[in-house]
């Protein structure tokens, strides 16, 4: 008699007759981002919490114990739908860089524009409206059962060779540091969840959004750093965030586009139509729509700060999106504090500035908001 599989084995095998047979493959947040790249150009039904925030599109789940637990989000080409980030720094090498381009085409996928979807992106597109500035805030979260076409790789963010020449750019979403992505073909069991908004009210009561002061955003943050005062370890760190976009007609490698950044990449091709000085494009959008006021000054300037660190010396292609976010949303408090803006407020009802904090603790508490913003909100782990 022939001994029976283990369980391990029976399941691979019905994981692999599905996959040979084009069926969908149920499966988890989690175990996605253990092993991405098994999942690489399969069907997959999964379920979970999505938000869409200032630079994040997800789906997430706290427990994987990942870097980062959250699968990016993409709708497919062409839906021209509301929900998503309001801004998005994506990385590509440049049309000049020596490395051969490869083939990275994936397959097609059709979104089911039914009445499940409708709900599912105008909940996630429904803004928080209060005092203050919230910078890409929603009202709600939203749990569901999605269905798509998972593109997952081992290795995010640029990779260099011995002689530190950038030769690839893996990975997907804000920055190239998510190793998965969904493109959203259906979603269903649409449930959603109000943010609670109470706990930040009644410090952002009363703050009114500030104007945009017009004209150039990047020279309005050039502006913004010499207000903090020459010399100062703020000013500096948002000067290099404003210089990162380089003086106006310079073709460094930075490119700037408004608009929504919720579908499938145009970046997705490994090189861009456009050149470089060091062989990598930073395509950053904005979508100025969402950005109101001088909502835009601080986009500007946190999407800087990481351009900054990429191409700064001393800072590690392999540095945590931990870290990058934390350094960028420092930036971005000092450009509110710069533009003397009472409060600032984050998605998920973050309060990561506030000028009515005690002097002596406002360093600690801008520290705590920040860092439970990135864990609990974007996923990211220390």
């Amino acid at each position: 008699m022939k001994p029976l599989l283990s369980v391990a084995v029976f399941l691979s095998c019905l994981l692999l007759s599905a996959q040979a047979k084009g069926q969908v493959v149920e499966t988890s947040v989690c175990d996605i981002l253990a092993n991405p790249q098994t999942f690489d150009g399969k069907t997959v039904r999964v379920k979970g919490a999505v938000i869409a925030g200032f630079d994040e599109f997800v789906i997430r789940d706290t427990s994987c114990n990942q870097p980062i637990n959250a699968i990016w989000l993409s709708y497919p080409e062409g839906t021209k739908a509301k929900a998503g980030p309001v801004a998005l720094l994506q990385i590509q090498l440049s049309r000049n860089n020596s490395t051969p381009a490869h083939d990275s085409k994936r397959s097609v996928v059709k979104l089911e524009k039914n009445s499940d979807f409708k709900q599912f992106d105008l909940l996630l597109s429904t803004p928080y409206k209060a005092g203050g500035m919230c910078l890409g805030c929603v009202r709600y979260t939203v749990g569901a059962t999605l269905v798509g076409r998972l593109d997952g790789v081992k290795d995010t963010g640029i990779v260099r060779d011995a002689t530190g020449k950038d030769i690839a750019v893996n990975g997907f979403g804000n920055m190239n540091h998510y190793n998965a992505r969904l493109v959203l073909q259906s979603v269903s069991g649409v449930s959603p969840q109000e943010i609670d908004f109470t706990k930040v009210s009644s410090a952002t009561k009363g703050d009114s959004m500030r104007e945009s002061p017009g004209g150039d955003p990047v020279a309005a943050a050039h502006q913004a750093a010499r207000a903090l005062g020459p010399g100062s370890p703020a000013a500096d760190q948002l000067e290099k965030a404003a210089a990162a976009y380089g003086k106006e007609g310079e073709d460094n490698g930075v490119e700037v586009g408004f608009g929504a950044a919720n579908e499938i990449s145009k970046y997705d091709d490994d090189k861009g139509t456009k050149n470089s000085p060091d062989g990598v494009l930073f395509n950053c959008t904005f979508d100025i729509d969402r950005l109101k006021g001088d909502a835009l000054s601080r986009a500007i300037s946190h999407i800087g700060t990481h351009i900054s660190d990429i191409r700064g010396p001393g800072q590690p292609a392999t540095e945590s999106l931990f870290a990058t976010e934390y350094r960028a949303w420092q930036t971005t408090v000092f450009s509110a504090l710069a533009s003397r803006q009472n409060t600032l407020t984050l998605p998920g009802a973050y309060l990561i500035w506030n000028g009515a904090w005690p002097a002596a603790d406002r360093n600690k508490m801008v520290g705590d908001a920040i860092s439970g913003y990135l864990t609990d909100w974007a996923g990211l782990k220390n």
